[in-house]
């Protein structure tokens, strides 16, 4: 009985506040909805993969080398550790497909002579597998014949081992190892451009000249294996036969897209909620504590009827509990509808047969234990307070403050302030706890909308350093082979082509002291121009004569500095080691190249220089001529047109970006309409007094209201250089968590970037004082002045 009369008044006092009560659970629910969103499609992710992966007995080890006759397997699968060996055949081909003047290009992988895959199992999507013998029968990986418009029954033109052949399509598929898709040298999946061809073993060996050998291996491990070790054993069993060095699943481009994908989610879900959940306890203090200070004569009632100070205490935790329950409720049908539609997005990119939004009961929980979890600890301070009132002392109003002429007042005497102005000068000096309280939710809402633009300046930077300063080329050839640099002069001669330009790019171990890591080593020439290096400023600077220019993120993680030597390890023949000093940390936001100056590592070599790799500057009127001439070129193993790269890097992240951002920027909006709109009902419940006593005097409409309007504005003016400071410290954080070895994200954030967050956090300031600003209008004079204070 006694509960239920407590709870009569709990839902009471809900219809009372509840545009306050909306506003805080607006707040509280996009914390919650980031927290759903982004740990609920981790979850999805993760199950993906290993489901996938577990399935279709995706490699825990890769290795690949020149050549390597079929008995070595047997010795390969001895080696301590290895659960099992399978052996395959490689190689990148360029495809001439139908309706299309540029060469497409495919990476080509042999299926075993009987049955199905041991490793890296592919799912057969529709029609059936190639005949192991057929010379001109392919499957084709799903996402890259859709792009295509290819089918089984279709045929195209592809040129294999110097030879133009026509193949035919058997079957679409789906693998564990290539889930991500994107093609060497590319910045992001181009469907329509790259795919993967599965052919059988003994058409694909003809084809690439590997009778009775084969050039592409991969391990599973068995259970407490160390996979370092079972990798230096296999490294040592294929230097004989031209290995290029083994290296884990974490290495293996597309695990490691999606493990980079998966990490950035993760950053999100410990970044982005708890300023939500600090913002809404903030909100709830402020409400409690003065719906609590309105109530004093209520409470001294209720505990001289004989309810208890817990109970009374526990009916206003209930309250804010139900504040919270709302906020929660709202924060998971938002974040599962998002984390739904991100989920559908990210089936564009990862191609696995199954994807489906699969939060788990435990992001839902955790979340309501957070959002649950702030509001009460917001409204404990209240509520403790509460429970210590005696009846007697309750029942009477508050002391009144005391109030004396200080400092402020004599300046505003001094430079003749209107009395209205004094009055909310008056009311920050004199409760600078509440409005620190205030312009500290408006501040967090400024660093949001920093952080969330913030995004766009990083992006940018990154594609103008990639795009305009870092790759000046037009395409890139990758040859079959490593050539002489005598090629370069071949290529140059390509129609269309203006300049060209040569690099060798191998894969080495970079060590110094107990760390060490793999990257490639691209040698160059310093007085190149169409790929260049940049300095930490993002400056073109050139190579140095000697001596290795390594990116910042590398260079962090081997701890080293210009002017210290790392040993280089050359994975590929001759395989051997070199001390090479550091003469310089260059920016470099897409991947890890370390980078050399071509005649210093021939020297090292103690061999001609050589190149697998040209950069072409092309008259674009003949491009037509140059695609064809491509096409009839052996030696061409691959092209990467980067115009094409960059109108589909534009376009995917505008569209990505253009969401999120858009989501983010609702947020902060949100942030400062709960702050403010909370703030100013509370001003005008505590000053409704004196306000209708400024009516009462001859003051209009419009300057009253300016009292409660110019106070909140004054707050959110002064809210804003922290805001601007703590949103730098935000996208530090963000740009930290988000950034992985694939993707560097910098910390660039433009001065409109700043002007438009404070003007979006004063707007909606604007918007949300005003909104109470009306109700002002519709206080009764009597009513006001008859209040008690």
């Amino acid at each position: 009985m006694v509960m239920r009369a407590l709870d009569r008044k709990l839902l009471r006092d809900l219809r009372r506040i509840w545009a306050q009560a909306l506003a805080i659970a607006l707040v509280l629910g996009c914390g919650v909805m980031v927290l759903v969103l982004a740990t609920g499609t981790e979850r999805s992710l993760r199950l993906a993969r290993q489901s996938f992966y577990d399935r279709m007995q995706f490699a825990e080890v890769f290795a690949s080398a020149t050549r390597v006759p079929k008995g070595q397997l047997a010795e390969i699968a001895a080696i301590p550790g290895v659960a099992q060996a399978e052996a395959r055949i490689s190689m990148q081909v360029v495809l001439d497909l139908p309706g299309q003047t540029k060469p497409a290009q495919a990476r080509l992988v042999s299926l075993p002579e009987a049955g199905a895959p041991v490793l890296n199992r592919p799912v057969l999507r529709t029609g059936r597998l190639p005949d192991p013998r057929a010379a001109d029968e392919v499957a084709l990986s799903e996402s890259f014949a859709e792009a295509n418009g290819l089918f089984p029954g279709s045929s195209f033109g592809a040129i294999l081992n110097g030879q133009w052949r026509e193949l035919r399509v058997t079957g679409l598929m789906l693998s564990p190892e290539f889930v991500y898709l994107i093609g060497p040298g590319s910045l992001m999946p181009d469907d329509s451009r790259y795919g993967v061809i599965w052919m059988g073993e003994v058409p694909a060996a003809a084809a690439a000249g590997l009778t009775g050998a084969f050039n592409d291996l991969s391990l599973t491990l068995t259970r407490g294996a160390s996979r370092d070790r079972v990798i230096d054993a296999l490294d040592r069993q294929l230097a004989p036969w031209g290995g290029t060095g083994a290296y884990g699943r974490d290495l293996q481009s597309s695990d490691q897209f999606l493990s980079g994908e998966l990490d950035q989610l993760g950053a999100m879900a410990v970044i982005l909620p708890p300023i939500f959940l600090i913002v809404s306890a903030f909100l709830v203090n402020m409400v409690m504590g003065r719906l609590i200070g309105l109530e004093r004569p209520v409470i001294g009632l209720l505990k001289a009827m004989g309810f208890t100070g817990r109970e009374i205490a526990l009916h206003y935790l209930k309250l804010a509990a139900g504040i919270g329950l709302v906020g929660v409720l709202i924060g998971w049908g938002a974040g599962w509808w998002l984390g739904a539609e991100l989920t559908a997005l990210y089936t564009r990119f990862y191609r696995f047969p199954w994807l489906v939004y699969t939060p788990g009961t435990a992001s839902f929980a955790l979340s309501a234990l957070m959002g649950l979890g702030a509001v009460v600890a917001g409204a404990l301070r209240a509520v403790r307070g509460s429970a210590r009132l005696a009846p007697a002392v309750a029942m009477q109003p508050p002391a009144p403050p005391r109030f004396r002429r200080g400092q402020i007042d004599a300046l505003a005497v001094r430079l003749g302030l209107r009395q209205t102005t004094m009055m909310i000068l008056r009311a920050i000096t004199r409760w600078p706890g509440r409005a620190l309280v205030t312009s500290l939710g408006v501040a967090a809402s400024i660093a949001v909308l920093v952080a969330c633009f913030f995004t766009y300046d990083a992006i940018s930077s990154v594609i103008d350093a990639a795009f305009s300063r870092t790759n000046r080329q037009s395409v890139t050839l990758t040859l079959a082979e490593t050539a002489p640099r005598s090629v370069i002069e071949d290529a140059a001669h390509l129609p269309g082509v203006l300049r060209a330009e040569g690099a060798l790019a191998v894969p080495v171990r970079l060590s110094h002291g107990p760390r060490s890591e793999r990257t490639l080593l691209e040698a160059r020439s310093p007085e190149a121009t169409l790929v260049q290096t940049l300095d930490a400023e993002g400056h073109a600077v050139p190579l140095p004569v000697d001596g290795l220019a390594l990116p910042e993120s590398l260079a962090t993680k081997l701890d080293l500095r210009a002017g210290e030597s790392v040993t280089v390890t050359l994975l590929a023949p001759p395989r051997d080691s070199y001390e090479i000093p550091v003469t310089r940390v260059i920016r470099q936001d897409l991947g890890e190249t370390a980078s050399i100056p071509a005649a210093a590592l021939a020297a090292r070599m103690r061999m001609a220089e050589q190149v697998n790799r040209i950069d072409l500057l092309l008259d674009t009127d003949r491009l037509a001529e140059f695609d064809r001439a491509v096409k009839a070129t052996p030696a061409i193993a691959g092209t990467l047109f980067w115009p094409d790269v960059q109108r589909q890097f534009d376009a995917t992240l505008n569209e990505n970006l253009t969401r999120s951002v858009s989501i983010y920027a609702v947020l902060g909006v949100l942030i400062t309409v709960g702050v403010v709109y909370n703030a100013a009902r509370i001003r005008l419940s505590e000053r409704s007094y004196e306000l209708a006593s400024l009516r009462v005097l001859g003051f209009s409409r419009a300057e009253v209201g300016a009292v409660l309007v110019g106070e909140l504005m004054l707050l959110t003016l002064l809210a804003i250089p922290p805001g601007l400071l703590g949103g730098y410290g935000f996208a530090a954080l963000i740009a930290e968590g988000f950034s992985t070895d694939v993707v560097r994200i910098p910390l660039v954030i433009a001065r409109r970037t700043y002007a438009v967050a404070a003007l979006i956090a004063t707007v909606s300031a604007l918007v949300a004082a005003l909104a109470v600003r009306r109700r002002l209008d519709r206080v009764g004079l009597a009513t006001a002045l008859k209040q008690r204070e």
